[in-house]
C-alpha cells in the first residue's frame, strides 16, 4: 500500500488521533517520531502533519520544501502558531477538534492521484419513452464490458430505477438515499465498494418508495468521487432534471439527446436542447429510428441545429429482456451494442488502471 500521509509528533495522543482520521479516510499513513525519523520518507507522502509539538525540531532539521505540509495542533492558534508553522514550512494549520473534516478531506484527497479523472456523459431524451434510460444502460454495459470502471447514476428519483432494468434491485449497496445528507469529500475507492454492481459497471440508484431530497452538497460530493474513482460516469437525466440532474448536467463533458425520428419528437427536443444549452455545453443529438412517417436523421439534425452523434434502430427485444431481466444479454449485440460502441471508440476513454500508473 502506497503511503498516503506522514504524521510527525512524538504526542501519542496526538498520533492515535490523526491515524483515526487517517482511518476515516481509508488510506494509509505513518508516524514518525521526530524529525530524524521523518527524514527518510519526508518527500514521498502527498500530505505531511507535524505536530505543534515537533515543529520546532522539523524546523531546525533542514528538510527540503515541499507542499503539502500541514502544522496540527490542539489549542488555538496565535501568532506564534503561524510563526512555526513557516519555520516548519507548512502551509496551512489545523486546530483540533474544529478541523477534523477539513484534515479527513486533506487524508481521501492524498489518497487518490488527481490526475485519474474520469469522462462524464448524460443521457437525456426528448420525450417520455424514448429510450433515454436503457440507451445509457447499454453504454454503461459497453463500456464495462470493455473494461472500463464505469458508475451508472440514476438522476430520475421517479423513473423506476436503473437498477431494477439491470437485475441488482435486491443487491444491497449504497442508494441515493444513504448519501442524502452527505458532507465533505467521499472517498472515490470507498464509493465504488459500496454500490451495487456488476462486474465493471456500478449503479447508484433509488430505494423503492418515496424518493428523499438530496442535499446540494451531497450532490456535488457524489460527482467529485465519482470523477476521482472512475472511468466513465454516466448520468440518465428526465427532461425536467431537479437537483440531481441539473448537477450531473453541470459535470458533464458532452450530453446526449435521444431523439425518436418523429415530428413531434423533434419539436419537444428544439425547446429541450435550449434549455439543456443553459447548464451544459456540449450537447449532441442522437436520433433513434424508425422513422414512422419517414423523417431522416438529417432532417432531425438540421431542425434542431446539434451536432450528431449518430443513429440507431430500436431493438424490439429490449422490452421483453427488461421486464424479463435480460438487458445485459440483449445489449451485447444488434444495432444498440453497435451504437454504444461507435460512441465509446469518439469519447477515446482510458482504464482506471492505465491512468493510475501514468499518475
Amino acid at each position: 500500500m502506497n503511503l498516503a500521509a506522514l504524521i510527525v509528533t512524538s504526542d501519542p495522543a496526538l498520533a492515535d488521533g490523526l491515524l483515526r482520521l487517517a482511518a476515516a479516510a481509508d488510506v494509509h499513513a505513518e508516524v514518525a517520531y521526530g524529525a530524524d525519523e521523518a527524514r527518510a520518507a519526508w518527500t514521498w507522502p502527498v500530505l505531511t502533519l507535524v505536530g505543534h509539538d515537533a515543529a520546532e525540531d522539523v524546523a531546525s532539521a533542514d528538510l527540503q520544501r515541499r507542499p503539502g505540509v500541514v502544522l496540527v495542533t490542539g489549542e488555538d492558534a496565535t501568532p506564534d502558531t503561524y510563526r512555526l508553522a513557516v519555520e516548519a514550512g507548512a502551509q496551512d494549520v489545523a486546530v483540533l477538534p474544529d478541523h477534523e473534516d477539513w484534515l479527513i478531506n486533506a487524508f481521501a484527497a492524498a489518497g487518490e492521484p488527481e490526475s485519474a479523472w474520469a469522462t462524464t456523459v448524460c443521457v437525456v431524451g426528448s420525450r417520455g419513452g424514448a429510450g433515454a434510460s436503457v440507451l445509457a444502460t447499454a453504454l454503461g454495459l459497453a463500456a464495462a464490458g470493455q473494461g472500463l470502471r464505469t458508475l451508472l447514476v440514476d438522476a430520475d428519483p421517479f423513473g423506476g430505477g436503473v437498477d431494477l432494468m439491470l437485475g441488482l434491485e435486491a443487491h444491497e449497496g449504497v442508494r441515493w438515499h444513504d448519501l442524502a445528507e452527505r458532507r465533505g469529500r467521499l472517498n472515490a475507492a470507498t464509493l465504488r465498494e459500496t454500490l451495487p454492481r456488476s462486474g465493471d459497471l456500478s449503479v447508484l440508484s433509488w430505494r423503492r418508495g418515496e424518493p428523499v431530497p438530496v442535499s446540494e452538497e451531497a450532490v456535488r460530493s457524489l460527482f467529485d468521487a465519482a470523477v476521482r474513482g472512475f472511468d466513465l460516469v454516466i448520468a440518465d437525466v428526465p427532461r425536467y432534471p431537479g437537483d440531481v440532474g441539473r448537477a450531473a448536467l453541470r459535470a458533464a463533458d458532452t450530453t446526449f439527446l435521444l431523439v425518436p425520428a418523429e415530428v413531434r419528437a423533434t419539436v419537444a427536443a428544439d425547446g429541450l436542447a435550449a434549455a439543456l444549452r443553459r447548464d451544459t455545453a456540449d450537447v449532441r443529438l442522437v436520433v433513434q429510428g424508425p422513422a414512422p412517417g419517414g423523417l431522416t436523421a438529417d432532417a432531425v439534425a438540421h431542425a434542431l441545429d446539434l451536432p450528431s452523434a449518430g443513429v440507431f434502430e430500436r431493438d424490439r427485444r429490449l422490452p421483453t429482456a427488461i421486464d424479463e431481466g435480460g438487458l445485459e444479454r440483449a445489449c451485447r449485440r444488434g444495432p444498440l451494442a453497435e451504437f454504444c460502441g461507435g460512441i465509446l471508440a469518439d469519447l477515446a476513454l482510458q482504464p482506471y488502471a492505465y491512468r493510475e500508473e501514468a499518475a
